[in-house]
């Protein structure tokens, strides 16, 4: 039987995974919300559906392995609120089912350390949001009683296209700073580093954090990125000062550091880029390749 994973969202981190399983003979469906997205996902091997739209119940009973990487909204998973029952109906014979979940169910812990068993007190709308959809995700495995489900919270996403070099070069990054302030993050491909540890190494019912081995402030992460570059670091702005929108400084209203024992220890996880500085110095060297070639 052909292993076939089914990718509901499938962007930035779903990506990453879903060419690493195409290169070993996989066969990958992924959704995208526009007929363009699905066009490009479609030029890289992967079988695209625009959905909300298609039909998506074939996909349903083909898949082996199934991703959710789709945000959640006010009433929690759009994925569960459509395909729930035909997802529970093949719950029996599917091997892996992994919901991409975040850090921030874990809410504001003014710098210190959360693992897998800390409480959930999110204090944003999207934690609030996330917390909601993996209650939805845990009682349909509780009342399948097969659904052999995995959650994985993830840090600050970063990775190709997704660094702060830009900003930096055009003189638009910012270091705003505010006191105690740290965040976790992760690379991209050591989120595909993870899941793909995870399929092969499954353990339903697990929780994993998906983070590198240090939070660091935000401002520092510029610095260095300036440094790689030997441009002008950028001057400090204080946090209560700096004209930022609503999203941006909801992001600063919670701080913590966040354990990653479990991926290493469980699924024997070695990190390709444990600090922001070996991701970032990566992505620069991909982007000099780029400019080169």
């Amino acid at each position: 039987m052909t292993r076939t994973l089914l990718s509901f969202g499938h962007g930035f981190s779903a990506q990453a995974l879903g060419q690493r399983l195409l290169d070993q003979g996989w066969r990958v469906i992924g959704t995208t919300r526009s007929e363009d997205k699905a066009e490009a996902l479609r030029a890289h091997g992967i079988e695209a559906l625009v959905w909300p739209g298609a039909d998506l119940r074939d996909a349903i009973k083909s898949a082996t392995h199934i991703l959710v990487s789709t945000a959640p909204g006010e009433d929690g998973d759009p994925v569960l609120a459509q395909w729930r029952d035909d997802i529970a109906a093949v719950a029996d014979r599917l091997e892996w089912v992994g919901y991409l979940s975040t850090t921030g169910v874990y809410g504001d812990h003014d710098g210190g350390w959360v693992d897998e068993e800390t409480a959930l007190t999110p204090g944003t709308r999207r934690g609030k949001q996330r917390v909601m959809a993996e209650g939805q995700w845990w009682m349909l495995a509780k009342e399948t009683r097969m659904l052999p489900l995995h959650i994985f919270r993830l840090a600050g996403i970063y990775g190709p296209g997704r660094g702060p070099f830009a900003k930096v070069r055009k003189g638009t990054a910012r270091r705003i700073v505010k006191p105690g302030q740290v965040f976790s993050r992760i690379h991209v491909e050591d989120i595909a580093n993870v899941l793909e540890a995870s399929i092969k190494r499954p353990h339903p019912g697990r929780i994993y954090n998906v983070c590198d081995d240090e939070a660091a402030p935000p401002e520092d992460v510029i610095a260095h990125a300036a440094e790689l570059l030997g441009a002008p670091l950028p001057p400090e702005e204080a946090f209560e000062d700096a004209d930022m929108t609503p999203m941006a400084r909801s992001f600063y209203a919670e701080s913590k550091r966040v354990r990653n024992v479990l991926i290493k220890r469980e699924l024997g996880v070695r990190l390709s880029y444990p600090t922001y500085r070996e991701g970032l110095a990566a992505l620069l060297a991909v982007e000099n390749a780029e400019k080169g070639a």
